[in-house]
């Protein structure tokens, strides 16, 4: 599968929802990541939406072909700085490795292990647990839920699920026996986009491998995975997920 050997090659998920995007789990802070090469096009299996190409105006034509709108920059994700859009791939102004600076944040979590079959029910049932825990104890959200993948290996993965808080209780460090409270991952990473049924986010993770082995950039064995909206099926084509690679 695409993300084990994502986890091999030093790439790791993101269990820990905000730390879902993320995402927290006493995550390493990450070095800085080698100068990227020049720009070029994006994987075939990138994420992002293709641009659409504009039909070259006829020299006949008596009208001027009409400007094309300016495309809107992505929004940054909560916590999540940028450090240079220019770095990014061309494929959508930079929403596809745009390089971040993720800033921890306190969190509320969950670890497990499931099979690779069951890892997104997995990961949806760890932050159902996190949400009630939180409005049992009165504590408020800060952020969208993130899952930080630990580890991988022929049978499935070793998570933290996590969502971002606005504060933590001074001196707690649980919620409960499962949900544990601590803080989301800090450090260097890059951004890529899925959007589409989570069924098929393993071609999303072919196109960053792909990428990143052009670019010749070195990664962490985690990455994290931050739910943007909420979906009941892994084949829900409506789901959207940023994911973020940490680098060395």
């Amino acid at each position: 599968m695409v993300r084990q050997r994502l986890a091999r090659k030093g790439i790791v998920i993101v269990a820990g929802l905000f730390v879902l995007a993320a995402p927290v789990f006493l995550a390493p802070v990450h070095a800085q990541q080698a100068p990227a090469a020049a720009p070029s096009p994006a994987p075939a299996a990138a994420i992002a939406s293709p641009a659409a190409s504009a039909n070259p105006t006829p020299a006949a034509s008596a009208a001027p072909a009409p400007t094309p709108s300016p495309s809107t920059s992505p929004t940054p994700t909560p916590g999540a700085t940028p450090v240079n859009p220019d770095e990014a791939n061309p494929g959508e102004s930079g929403s596809n490795g745009e390089t971040i600076e993720l800033a921890s944040r306190p969190a509320a979590t969950v670890e497990g292990k499931a099979n690779r079959d069951e890892i997104y029910g997995a990961v949806t049932g760890s932050i159902a647990l996190i949400r009630t825990e939180i409005d049992k104890a009165g504590l408020k959200a800060a952020g969208r839920p993130i899952a930080i993948f630990l580890e991988a290996d022929d049978i499935g993965f070793t998570y933290r699920a996590a969502i971002p808080l606005e504060s933590i209780p001074e001196g707690q460090t649980s919620l409960s026996d499962a949900v544990k409270l601590g803080r989301t991952p800090v450090g260097k990473a890059m951004r890529f986009e899925h959007r589409g049924a989570y069924d098929d986010i393993d071609a999303t993770y072919e196109a960053i491998t792909a990428y990143l082995d052009e670019k010749g950039i070195d990664a962490q064995d985690m990455f994290i995975e931050e739910y943007l909206n909420d979906i009941k099926t892994t084949d829900d084509p409506n789901l959207q997920v940023d994911i973020y690679v940490l680098l060395k």
